[in-house]
């Protein structure tokens, strides 16, 4: 999948006209690309549109003109693009209880380790989530936390005839969500042009 490029982003005038268009179509990409995994987490797939949206709001929300400090965030975010043969998702710790932020997370210390979180194939594919390193520490968690999916050749050809789904097993957190078919269609088009 191409990375984001200096020329893609719009300046903030002209983002500012297109942006109500251009967040009701990210909004209803996105209707496919999320995928809730028990009553705690979500993984937003990204591909280039979501990212591309992400920066540009970046660029607003922090009134952003200096060319280098744009670059700056298209260095950043680029890294959230899957690659060949990978997919790539914000996985994101969801907490409304203000009280609860703090004991939510840290009963998910470890939840970013990798072995904890997983695509299951069919039966015979498990491709473990890699994750972003710098978002936790020993003793805390972020509650958002990018992690990243390297489908070998044969996981990639059973994406397209086998069910799918995010498995998260933790200690605290034990779910599976088995991806609609729209969803499935949405990331086979992300592995197919990667």
């Amino acid at each position: 999948m191409e990375k984001i490029r200096f020329e893609d982003v719009k300046n903030l005038h002209e983002y500012e006209k297109a942006r109500d268009a251009l967040r009701r179509e990210v909004i209803a990409l996105k209707r496919h690309r999320r995928v809730p995994v028990g009553d705690r987490l979500s993984f937003l797939f990204e591909n280039r549109q979501t990212v591309l949206f992400q920066i540009q709001e970046m660029v607003r929300a922090e009134r952003i003109a200096a060319d280098h400090r744009v670059q700056d965030e298209i260095d950043v975010y680029n890294d959230l693009i899957p690659g060949r043969g990978e997919l790539s998702a914000t996985m994101l710790i969801e907490i409304e209880e203000k009280s609860q932020i703090q004991p939510v997370l840290d009963s998910l210390m470890g939840i970013d380790s990798g072995e904890h979180v997983w695509l299951q194939i069919g039966r015979e594919h498990a491709v473990p989530g890699q994750f972003e390193a710098g978002h936790s520490k020993e003793d805390k968690i972020a509650a958002v936390h990018f992690v990243r999916f390297a489908l070998p050749e044969a996981a990639r050809r059973a994406f397209a005839r086998e069910p799918v789904a995010v498995v998260v097993e933790h200690p605290n957190c034990r779910a599976r969500t088995v991806l609609s078919e729209e969803t499935r269609q949405a990331l086979l088009e992300d592995l197919g042009e990667a």
